[in-house]
């Protein structure tokens, strides 16, 4: 017999401000336990050295987690050149030095400019990538490397935002990329650049997806809310279909939302000809999303279920 899943039915987005030195997972699981929410995902990890935007899906949301885990990302973020370390960030134990007292603002926005656009990147040790089940994190704690291949992301924006000279120089930088883009090795390759050890010193992510850090809560408020005013969370969940907003959309009949709903495709008039869609009932209700078939009908392919 199937264990009854413990919590009420919550479905939203909760757009988190992750606090610095918490894992992912244990920011969802502290905001699941607030809601007490029966079910809940992230959408990527943050590295506990990160603070800032950390989407939180909840219920029937967790369909659509894969469209912020795959969307664009924005960092502001602190490099230190000079040092390195070897999980790439200030958390790691240094494993070089070299004096970057030569390098000035204009070498290293030189160097920037040409760490935008396609770039390859071989993902850091210190990763939540699997190598044979075991995440790489696990065998470099073991003193193991592996050779990792490198992927292609895209740098989209790659600003220079402060520079500060020294032995161990500072880089304040505005980062918009792709998804799977590793900060951290962006900072290891500016470091290489200029022939110098480089890590991250301060991670911030300002934008996931559609959700930008404006929009986010912080984890102290939502405790205080729990405390004062629990009935009042539900009110800082985002809609569902929030990741979906670049996905055109269609409305259903009634008749047609009846027979979608039990799996079957259904015929719309002046739907898209091809690809996925968001779907909607009469009453604007959302239903979840769809695909158009070649004949041009629209068959169900994530459906919601918020009764």
């Amino acid at each position: 017999m199937a264990r009854r899943r413990r919590g009420r039915p919550v479905n939203g987005i909760l757009i988190l401000d992750k606090p610095l030195g918490l894992t992912s997972n244990a920011a969802l699981q502290t905001c699941k336990r607030l809601f007490d929410a029966a079910k809940a995902g992230h959408t990527g990890s943050l590295d506990p050295l990160a603070t800032g935007v950390l989407p939180l899906c909840f219920g029937e949301a967790t369909k659509f987690s894969q469209f912020v885990l795959d969307a664009d990302k924005a960092y502001t973020s602190t490099f230190v050149l000079g040092v390195g370390t070897d999980t790439l960030d200030v958390e790691g134990e240094i494993t070089a030095r070299a004096d970057a007292c030569a390098v000035d603002e204009s070498t290293v926005r030189k160097a920037m400019s040409t760490l935008t656009g396609a770039i390859e990147q071989v993902p850091p040790m210190y990763s939540a990538i699997k190598r044979n089940g075991q995440p790489l994190y696990k065998l470099a704690r073991q003193g193991v490397e592996v050779e990792r291949a490198s992927r292609l992301v895209t740098i989209h924006e790659f600003e220079c935002l402060a520079f500060r000279p020294g032995a161990a120089a500072e880089v304040d930088v505005a980062v918009r990329c792709s998804k799977g883009t590793y900060i951290r090795s962006l900072a290891e390759a500016l470091g290489e650049k200029m022939g110098l050890p480089a890590h991250v010193g301060a991670l911030r992510r300002t934008l996931a997806g559609p959700y930008a850090l404006q929009e986010s809560i912080s984890l102290g408020r939502l405790e205080q809310v729990a405390v004062t005013a629990a009935e009042s969370l539900d009110g800082f969940l985002c809609p569902m279909d929030g990741p979906l907003q670049a996905l055109p959309s269609v409305i259903l009949v009634e008749s047609s939302t009846f027979y979608l709903q039990r799996g079957q495709p259904v015929l719309v008039p002046n739907a898209p000809k091809n690809g996925i869609v968001r779907l909607y009932a009469a009453d604007k209700r959302f239903l979840g999303i769809g695909e158009v078939l070649d004949d041009g009908r629209v068959a169900p392919r994530r459906l919601v279920n918020d009764s």
